[in-house]
């Protein structure tokens, strides 16, 4: 499709206002990340940057988006899911002078279109969920790479693929690792796809949780934020993993354990989170009761086989929104939410705002140091870079205060015994 080219394509600028509300009662629900707004606006440290992101355009997002902005940087900004953009946020964000190419609904063509214009502002600085911005770069513009001060990237997924890559040698600048960040990892993607992940089932089914037997396929941090808050709404959870450990895991917290080859034939709701695709294949659809409910919350659509489900259907129909009702040659229905992507954004809202606070403010002091790095003349290997223990604890300090929590501190005396190898018993 050829599109005409402008500062920003989103779907319709009349759903802006509903947008900057969205996202005024984000800023509400982020204090930490509007504590670095208001503290580095006036230093504009961005000024004379250009930040591009593919990331989901959620309420939360445009915040991180806004700070950006306020200080200091030109910023560029496409959605990483085809059906992730909250087209009220995208129109508020155009509305607000930022660039941005998403909408919900893009086919492929037109997702990569949105990161090839993005692409065109040659940016110092990117911004990634699932790294497909940097393969971009890498595979079809690696001149932009010359100017690319580095990057960051903000899922599991994302930073094994540019781990892989920077082991053969092929990563062309350096990337933070921000989905590893304690301040992420444990809370981002426990809590937040936890919760928002029942949160898509139920706005796209309104099943009862209580009394089903949920299947999740994965124990990672994300499975096992699902498992808790399944568990914790009454269901019966079955866990099914090829890691030994986290398998292990997932018995000692209560949880049955099994492979999807049995669990398949008792489940009632299925979720996949593990980032691997055909977790759930045609054999697999073949023995599941009637009435199951399948769904993904791992960040590609490649984990459930939806084209084995097509071969074993003959008719199908979008029987409620997000939710197509799939009648196999027996009879029995079964049905899958937000087509296989992710149903806690295709479905839902995404994370709520107060995990994404944290994992936000990763983003900003990561482009902060990248930047302050450039500044002082030093070189980052082109590797896939951990950000600093004291930037993790400074965001935890600032949401703990936020929430109106004190701690403890160690004495001078403790720290020194903390290291102290010659004290003995």
């Amino acid at each position: 499709m050829d599109y005409a080219k402008g500062q920003f394509k989103v779907r319709d600028l009349a759903g802006a206002d509903e947008g900057r509300m969205r996202i005024e009662w984000a800023e509400s629900r982020m204090p930490v990340l509007m504590k670095l707004r208001r503290e580095y606006a006036p230093l504009a440290p961005f000024k004379g940057y250009r930040i591009v992101g593919c990331l989901h355009v959620t309420k939360e997002t445009a915040v991180l988006v806004e700070t950006f902005a306020a200080c200091g940087a030109q910023v560029a900004w496409s959605g990483c899911n085809p059906l992730s953009t909250h087209d009220q946020v995208a129109a508020a964000l155009a509305r607000a002078g930022i660039e941005i190419y998403a909408w919900y609904g893009q086919n492929v063509e037109e997702f990569y279109w949105s990161i090839d214009r993005t692409l065109d502002t040659s940016p110092h600085l990117t911004l990634d969920d699932g790294a497909d911005l940097i393969f971009t770069v890498h595979k079809r513009f690696p001149h932009l790479a010359d100017s690319i001060i580095g990057g960051s990237e903000e899922t599991t997924t994302g930073v094994q693929r540019l781990r892989a890559m920077a082991g053969d040698g092929h990563l062309l600048y350096p990337v933070y690792a921000v989905n590893d960040t304690e301040t992420k990892w444990d809370f981002d993607n426990v809590y937040g796809t936890g919760q928002s992940t029942i949160d898509g089932i139920l706005r796209a089914s309104s099943v009862l949780i209580a009394g089903k037997n949920l299947v999740v396929a994965g124990y990672g941090h994300c499975g096992r934020g699902v498992a808790i808050r399944a568990k914790g709404l009454g269901a019966n959870v079955i866990v099914t993993e090829v890691r030994p450990a986290a398998a292990l895991k997932a018995t000692l917290d209560g949880m049955r354990v099994m492979p999807m080859e049995d669990a398949a034939r008792l489940g009632d709701i299925f979720v996949t989170a593990t980032g691997m695709k055909d977790v759930i294949r045609g054999r697999h659809f073949e023995a599941m009761k009637d009435g199951a409910l399948v769904c993904n919350t791992g960040h590609y659509d490649v984990e459930l086989n939806l084209a084995e489900l097509d071969g074993l259907t003959c008719s199908k129909r979008i029987i409620r929104p997000d939710n197509c009702e799939y009648t196999l040659e027996d009879g029995r229905k079964l049905y899958v939410l937000a087509d296989g992507r992710l149903v806690n954004l295709a479905a839902a809202e995404g994370h709520p705002s107060e995990v994404m606070d944290m994992s936000f403010a990763n983003q900003f002091m990561a482009h902060l140091r990248l930047v302050q790095t450039h500044e002082a003349g030093d070189q980052l290997p082109n590797s896939v870079i951990e950000l600093p223990d004291e930037v993790d604890a400074e965001i935890a300090r600032l949401k703990l205060e936020t929430m109106g929590i004190r701690i403890d501190r160690l004495t001078e005396e403790q720290v020194a015994y903390a290291s102290d190898y010659s004290a003995g018993t």
